[in-house]
């Protein structure tokens, strides 16, 4: 839900937007969001930051770690702590 809200938006609203949001992933997709902006300016030679927006945000099922909990009668039960991986993609306005 939090990525839906910045998907296409320039990069000084998706920081805002995503600074006050009051959900649990809003704190992970900022650092990305922070990230995706340093590598911009760094490694691909962004440089006017103003003119960046969020091209691409998606997020995939990344690798589930399988354990087992024991339970009644010698039975186990099988637990699946899932993560994700979230990519952003930023992008350079044409003039």
């Amino acid at each position: 839900m939090v990525v839906d809200l910045i998907r296409g938006h320039d990069i000084n609203w998706a920081l805002n937007t995503v600074k006050f949001t009051k959900k649990y992933a809003a704190r992970v997709v900022e650092k990305i969001l922070k990230s995706a902006l340093a590598n911009a300016q760094h490694n691909h030679g962004a440089k006017d930051v103003d003119r960046l927006f969020v091209k691409e945000a998606f997020v995939d099922q990344g690798p589930t770690t399988k354990r087992l909990r024991p339970r009644a009668m010698g039975r186990a039960t099988p637990i699946k702590k899932r993560s994700s991986h979230i990519t952003i993609v930023l992008k350079e306005k044409e003039l």
